[in-house]
């Protein structure tokens, strides 16, 4: 198991688009036998449609965009709370009528059940990792049962290298910055050292010392403290 998670980190540290984590988790999930996989994060304002990495049939992800059917779908309701894996299949359809509809297009197109990891990071994201299957057969129950305890890590580092990533959430006072100098700068408005951020992101402190420094010039600052205010004023909370 622990050459599967280190391959799996590795493809994610490679990966730059959706195509390459998608395939990164493609091939993780067929090393556990959880084949089919939907990753689904919320944007930060709701009228914004959330990112969807999935191998599900492609026609049945543009429906559930479509129809920001994530609105009202039961497992998407119930991850919401956060906490453990849970599994699911029809039995959320009786306790959420709303959303019962869902439960009976997804299962057209060969998802009838799954396990749903709830993501909710340090900056309040929340995002749901749902591994699936046709049907609720003992086989895939009892693998599905075998890696509980580490589908949340799997789910947790997928989630954390897509928004590093992917995410376009990295302009600060209008400047934008690379994923690394964002990131550098974070840690320094959480109050850490560039020695301490080294270690943290598993970089030299020169190179730590390098970003900042690119974060200072493009924001048009000579101090971290000055680079930290100006995220501070961009809406990220230094506390």
């Amino acid at each position: 198991m622990q050459a599967v998670f280190e391959r799996f980190l590795e493809r994610l540290s490679e990966s730059v688009d959706e195509v390459d984590f998608c395939s990164a988790m493609a091939e993780v999930g067929s090393e556990l036998d959880l084949l089919a996989f939907a990753y689904l994060s919320m944007p930060p304002r709701p009228s914004d449609k959330p990112r969807v990495i999935s191998n599900y049939p492609e026609p049945w992800t543009a429906r559930y965009l479509e129809h920001r059917y994530q609105r009202v779908d039961p497992v998407i309701t119930r991850a919401r709370f956060g906490g453990w894996p849970f599994r699911w299949g029809f039995d959320l359809k009786d306790s959420e009528a709303s959303g019962a509809h869902v439960f009976e297009e997804a299962a057209q197109f060969g998802i009838c059940c799954g396990v749903t990891i709830p993501i909710i990071d340090l900056r309040g994201n929340f995002a749901a990792m749902t591994f699936a299957a046709d049907n609720p057969n003992p086989v895939w129950l009892r693998v599905a049962e075998r890696y509980e305890e580490i589908l949340p890590y799997v789910a947790t580092c997928f989630h954390m290298f897509v928004r590093r990533k992917l995410s376009g959430d990295r302009m600060v006072n209008g400047v934008s910055l690379t994923p690394r100098e964002y990131e550098c700068l974070q840690w320094a408005a959480r109050g850490k050292s560039a020695w301490e951020i080294g270690c943290i992101l598993g970089i030299t402190r020169r190179t730590a010392d390098f970003h900042l420094g690119n974060a200072r010039r493009k924001l048009g600052v000579t101090s971290t403290r000055q680079a930290i205010a100006c995220l501070a004023a961009s809406g990220f909370s230094v506390h």
